[in-house]
């Protein structure tokens, strides 16, 4: 028993000094210094939130550099080709770039608990874990193994079409976009569009304007609104509008791994 308490210590230990260490070196926000309760309260009433300024630039040009390096990733995926908008992304293979696998985890446990409440109002029965590794776990026993996590650019008339990153029976209902570019400096246009379609109603859409390095969270699949009669899912997609002039690029971070 001394030797497994021994060992789970120095699991965390290991656990807080990988996050100390990829801190350090990419110097991204703390996210223990965020407002997450400001985070959760925009989620519930809007179904998304932005957190300015998680990403320094030096850190966004870094992920741009290594769109070129075509070591780290597993698929190049040419929108064009399969009607998905105009632009390319690439998914990132395991194992993940540091910077990236540490957005992933961290994001992931201050999200697990609000998922869960969002299953609870809808009266679903998904139970989400607090730790993303099991969440893989999850996943894995679904056959789901390819990792989700991607880069994407867009040049001159590149867009992307609404659309849902399920991958799969197993899917998390948040996920987080970081600009890497600047609008109005390195593009125009390719405004990031979000689409509520509500239940017997029209369906509303809203423009989220970003700034190069702010982390967008929003919900993958769908929202829970409360109605007269209890908590309803309105449903919401997601694209990008056409880019006027310039480059746009853009890290994604989906949570769960697609079949």
């Amino acid at each position: 028993m001394r030797e497994i308490k021994e060992t789970n210590t120095s699991i965390r230990k290991n656990r807080v000094l990988r996050k100390s260490f990829a801190l350090y070196i990419y110097h991204m926000v703390d996210l223990t210094l965020i407002d997450w309760s400001e985070v959760y309260h925009s989620l519930n009433e809007k179904g998304y939130a932005i957190v300015p300024s998680v990403l320094p630039k030096q850190e966004c040009e870094e992920l741009q550099t290594n769109y070129a390096d075509e070591k780290i990733y597993r698929s190049t995926i040419d929108m064009q080709r399969y009607r998905f908008g105009k632009g390319e992304y690439k998914y990132y293979s395991y194992p993940l770039p540091l910077l990236v696998q540490t957005l992933r985890t961290e994001l992931y446990m201050r999200l697990a608990g609000i998922a869960t409440n969002w299953m609870t109002q809808l009266g679903k029965e998904t139970r989400f874990p607090n730790e993303h590794h099991q969440l893989i776990a999850q996943c894995a026993l679904q056959e789901q193994v390819r990792p989700t996590p991607l880069i994407l650019r867009y040049e001159k008339g590149g867009f992307n079409t609404l659309h849902q990153d399920l991958y799969g029976e197993v899917y998390f209902p948040f996920q987080v976009v970081f600009p890497l570019s600047q609008a109005g400096k390195d593009f125009e246009g390719g405004e990031f569009i979000l689409i509520e379609q509500i239940p017997r109603a029209q369906s509303k859409a809203q423009v989220v304007n970003l700034n190069q390095g702010d982390a967008l969270i929003f919900t993958t699949n769908f929202r829970p609104v409360k109605g007269t009669k209890g908590y309803y899912k309105a449903t919401m997609k997601h694209g990008i509008s056409p880019v006027k002039s310039g480059e746009r690029y853009a890290l994604g971070i989906i949570f769960h791994d697609a079949s």
